[in-house]
């Protein structure tokens, strides 16, 4: 690997710290939306190979028996993807804390994961731009995967990249049996714009 890509051991503190702050708002608006509290995980940071992505997630979020999930792709300053992934009982917690009643239809369960998780990837990602000083536009979310197993969720033949930095956060509810998983990927080129991005923003500290 080219070590240039990287992280030292502050900017990699930094970059936890910076994802940390912009996670805390993600969820507070996920809380407003559910009414409930929301609990987030410690930040998890890797640079990896695009072979063994499908093992990562596999060891960050779990061999589930079934998963869901949505991606939403940016581009600006720094350019990458964004998952949430839920588990199969996700959208049925989702829809009794927003309200559903009864049995939801596939039309509307899509819509129910695709907007919570276009609030998680916009309050988070928006949020580290904001603290870097970078902008980014994001595409509209789409279903990337429905109930399958978790290391089929990424189709290894479509990365076009040899290696990304992968940030892992996973969101719990206080009072219900409900996590997802908000998964950044970014290749290269923007892992190395990201350095200089961090170290401008440890030096403003």
């Amino acid at each position: 690997m080219n070590e240039e890509l990287f992280l030292t051991e502050e900017q990699t503190d930094a970059l936890q710290e910076i994802t940390n702050i912009a996670m805390g708002r993600a969820g507070a608006q996920l809380a407003q939306i559910l009414n409930t509290f929301i609990k987030l995980s410690v930040p998890r940071i890797n640079i990896i190979q695009s072979s063994s992505i499908s093992h990562n997630i596999v060891h960050m979020i779990g061999a589930k028996s079934a998963a869901t999930a949505i991606r939403q792709s940016f581009n600006g300053s720094l350019s990458g993807e964004a998952m949430v992934v839920y588990d199969q009982y996700g959208c049925r917690n989702l829809a009794d804390l927003m309200g559903y009643d009864g049995v939801i239809d596939r039309t509307a369960e899509r819509e129910l994961l695709l907007d919570v998780g276009n609030v998680l990837v916009g309050a988070c990602l928006n949020g580290v731009a904001d603290l870097l000083g970078a902008s980014l536009v994001f595409s509209a979310p789409t279903i990337m995967a429905e109930n399958v197993e978790v290391d089929q969720l990424i189709n290894i033949k479509q990365i076009t990249w040899n290696y990304a930095l992968l940030v892992e956060v996973h969101f719990t509810l206080e009072i219900r049996d409900f996590t997802c998983h908000l998964l950044t990927l970014m290749p290269e080129e923007s892992i190395l714009r990201l350095q200089l991005a961090i170290d401008a923003f440890m030096d403003k500290i």
